[in-house]
């Protein structure tokens, strides 16, 4: 039996017609928190996911990590599947997109608790995401963490041309 992990998430994403008036996208991503991302953009931000265990529905788990991370629901919509990439990490991350518009400025972020500094005793809450933006898949390519800028690429090629994602 496999002992990778395996993490779930949604991208939230709203239809815009870029300069050229071709339909495109912009998704929301969120920087991740606590104090080994602080600093840094570049490859520092993921959709909102998480682990989830054996025998738990990945789409579930996909839910529940949104609604956890952002604190607030996940928009009514049609999922659609974005298949599976591999993280550098070794995780394995499947996604799904749902179509929607939420304002960032009313995410309440999710927390995590951990010792910081390392090796003080001091244990410190510090949130799963700290920010949250809309950006465009050229905006995305840059911020979001390698394994994951495949998502958005898929995303992109069925709304632009109407076709399924590629997937794992």
């Amino acid at each position: 039996m496999s002992s990778a992990k395996r993490s779930a998430g949604l991208l939230l994403f709203r239809a815009v017609r870029d300069w050229a008036g071709e339909q495109d996208v912009e998704v929301l991503i969120g920087h991740m928190g606590g104090p080994f991302w602080t600093g840094r953009e570049d490859a520092a931000w993921s959709l909102p996911k998480g682990e989830y265990e054996p025998g738990e529905e990945p789409a579930a788990a996909a839910r529940r990590e949104f609604e956890e991370e952002l604190g607030l629901p996940v928009p009514d919509g049609d999922w659609v599947e974005l298949g599976e990439a591999r993280q550098r990490s070794g995780k394995t991350v499947v996604a799904w997109a749902v179509e929607g518009d939420l304002d960032p400025a009313r995410v309440t972020p999710g927390v995590f608790t951990m010792e910081w500094p390392r090796g003080s005793g001091v244990q410190r809450e510090f949130p799963e995401m700290d920010r949250f933006a809309w950006c465009t898949p050229d905006e995305a390519a840059r911020l979001l963490i390698v394994g994951q800028r495949v998502f958005v690429e898929r995303l992109r090629a069925y709304v632009r041309e109407g076709r399924a994602p590629g997937g794992a």
